[in-house]
């Protein structure tokens, strides 16, 4: 597993999942001790350290539902529920023809589009520049800003506020890197 498809997974896996889910039990346990900032590839410390003093499950519930959990949620995490966001049937179809699988969980979920970035860079066989770079302009990117300055806004923790930007710059740096990867190299 590459940078990219750790960031991925990481964030993803924090959007996605409530606070204590039992599958996220070692990635907080990780956050706690400092560990996972000693393997973030991005140089984000001073945000890490902010996740890290600010990291308790229990803690953190009520601020995740408030944010993303139910109709009345101050921040929908899905695309389709923004102006700019594409239509969970378009994601689900992009993702299905890439051979991911899907559950039926809605594929629009900011935190599902996350992890479907680690996932095409964890299973291709080929360069997948192409495929991601077209995931986050298409089906990340033009909502995503939106989404994560509102999660800024509306969180009561620091947690919450902090994934965001933690986000905001590791999605731009990835952004960075898939167009580097796709740009046609000067002979």
């Amino acid at each position: 597993m590459n940078e990219f498809s750790v960031i991925c997974r990481v964030l993803g896996s924090l959007f996605n999942r409530q606070p204590q889910d039992p599958l996220l039990v070692p990635l907080f346990a990780l956050l706690k001790e400092g560990k996972l900032k000693e393997q973030w590839p991005l140089e984000q410390d001073e945000l890490l350290t902010r996740l890290q003093d600010n990291s308790d499950p229990q803690a953190l519930a009520a601020d995740y539902n408030a944010l993303f959990v139910g109709s009345e949620c101050s921040v929908p995490p899905y695309a389709s529920q923004w102006e700019q966001g594409a239509t969970e049937a378009d994601i689900r179809a992009f993702l299905s023809e890439r051979g991911m699988p899907l559950t039926d969980a809605p594929a629009d979920h900011f935190g599902v589009l996350l992890l479907a970035a680690s996932w095409l860079e964890d299973q291709s066989e080929e360069d997948e520049s192409a495929t991601q770079l077209a995931l986050f302009n298409d089906y990340l990117l033009p909502w995503c800003g939106a989404f994560l300055g509102k999660v800024e806004a509306h969180a009561t923790t620091p947690f919450y506020r902090t994934l965001a930007a933690l986000s905001r710059e590791a999605i731009q740096a990835m952004y960075d890197e898939l167009n580097e990867e796709s740009a046609p190299q000067a002979e």
